[in-house]
């Protein structure tokens, strides 16, 4: 019974204007987008591989240990994602790379490198899903919801209106059976055409020499795509709730269009300015005041304790050797607590925001699709990571040369034996599929709830609804 009551509804869906119109628009939004990525994607990646080429000729060229330790790694640069016409995330406004800062102790002392961190722009396009970009997000989170709403509206209604329900419902067929039967209908009717429109789009993406999908990014597709139909049973289940307890169709369009506006496109956007006054951290001007002032404070007790050490040659290179040392950790400190309170309040934002699924699967596709404020903060620990790695790779050198006085900070203390250009690691931003589960947890459960709570609530609505 199930399946004949499907049959029916997918029947009236597929001759249907609705239906129709969804078709045109989900097939001309995915080419859309398909055609805009094969235009955009390479651009990204030439100027990614020559700013990665220009940083490492630039670090090869050092074959000194002190200036392969004093001046870093050059610039780290974020590698831009394959699945970026999945989701923007609002790259646009996150750094797409890690700064080295190096500067000056004093007129005698050259301080050590360091990881600077430029401030992520903080506004609701790091929250909310960006609707002037046509991207899986924008398709799935504003389009897909919106045609679940418009493909349930009358399920219900509209058969009580038309005396149709009370007919069915006089055959001994059991209420949850027809909810079930709708509900299935429905999602035929809406997935068949999304996912050719998702096919087509991906055809047209992968005959493209300059778009590399790999079994990793088929995998993360495979996930994206399954997060798309949870969130369209969410709105149907939503769709039938309604139509299941107001008497006219007209009605139910009503309130589920200003559902959809509020949850959808007033919601995220609202939740997320207010949440930005919840807290203020620093800003990169308060930031760079710190700064400064620590290092006057730490280049005067230098020059103070330089004074008494002028005469011996070996207590200088020992004193050098330990404030540039205490240097660089006093700075990492404060970098660290800039990058901690800048990326808090963000997540403060995105935390209050998901009382609203849209704002739950644009985060969900950001994560899978490697983009957005997840990926930045990935980034940003493989950036320090390798920063760990580079410095220990300059300890070993030291410590693999006995002629040297092991003292790292300044050039007589320090290994005199060139260095391999090929022995210096390599930065290399990769994507872990594991962590981004691990972060994508939360959201994916949020989400489910969510369908569990609807579609629990149609079903005791309806079960209790008077014909």
């Amino acid at each position: 019974m199930i399946w004949h009551i499907t049959k029916r509804e997918l029947y009236d869906n597929l001759n249907s204007l609705r239906f129709a119109l969804a078709t045109v628009l989900l097939f001309g939004l995915m080419l859309t987008n398909a055609v805009v990525h094969l235009r955009e994607h390479p651009m990204r990646m030439q100027k990614y591989h020559d700013a990665v080429t220009e940083s490492q000729n630039r670090l090869e060229s050092r074959t000194h240990l002190y200036n392969i330790a004093q001046r870093g790694p050059g610039l780290l640069y974020k590698k831009p994602s394959s699945l970026h016409f999945c989701a923007d995330g609002g790259d646009i406004f996150l750094p797409d790379a890690v700064h080295i800062l190096i500067r000056r102790i004093t007129d005698g002392l050259m301080g050590f490198w360091q990881l600077d961190y430029r401030p992520a722009t903080h506004n609701s396009r790091n929250i909310r899903p960006d609707t002037i970009k046509v991207d899986w997000g924008f398709v799935i989170g504003y389009v897909l919801s919106l045609i679940a709403i418009l493909f349930t509206f009358d399920s219900i209604s509209g058969e009580r209106e038309h005396g149709t329900l009370r007919l069915m419902l006089a055959n001994s067929i059991p209420r949850h059976t027809v909810l079930i039967g709708k509900f299935l209908g429905a999602l035929v009717s809406i997935s068949v055409p999304f996912t050719l429109a998702v096919l087509m789009n991906l055809l047209v993406i992968s005959t493209s020499d300059d778009v590399q999908l790999g079994t990793d990014a088929w995998n993360r597709l495979g996930i994206i795509f399954f997060i798309a139909i949870l969130y369209l049973c969410l709105f149907l289940a939503l769709g039938l709730l309604v139509s299941s307890r107001v008497q006219q169709s007209a009605a139910s369009l009503v309130i589920l269009l200003l559902t959809w506006v509020i949850f959808v496109v007033f919601m995220p956007s609202t939740l997320a300015s207010i949440a930005s006054g919840f807290s203020t951290p620093m800003t990169y001007d308060e930031f760079r005041e710190r700064r400064e002032q620590l290092y006057i404070e730490l280049s005067d007790e230098y020059v103070t304790r330089l004074q008494g050490a002028r005469e011996h040659p070996a207590k200088r290179i020992a004193l050098g050797g330990e404030y540039v040392t205490k240097d660089v950790a006093a700075r990492e400190r404060l970098s660290q607590e800039f990058l901690y309170q800048q990326h808090a309040q963000i997540q403060l934002g995105r935390s209050v925001t998901r009382i609203s699924p849209v704002a739950i699967v644009q985060y969900l596709l950001e994560v899978f699709a490697g983009t957005g404020f997840e990926r930045h903060q990935q980034f940003v620990e493989n950036a320090q990571r390798y920063a760990r790695e580079y410095r220990e790779f300059v300890t070993d050198m030291d410590r693999a040369d006995p002629n040297s006085l092991h003292i790292i900070g300044v050039r007589e203390g320090m290994s005199q034996k060139p260095i391999s250009p090929e022995a210096i690691p390599k930065f290399e931003d990769t994507l872990n599929l594991s962590r981004d589960f691990n972060a994508a947890a939360i959201d994916l459960l949020l989400l489910a709830l969510f369908f569990v709570l609807l579609l629990s609530g149609t079903y005791m609505v309806f079960v209790r609804v008077e014909i």
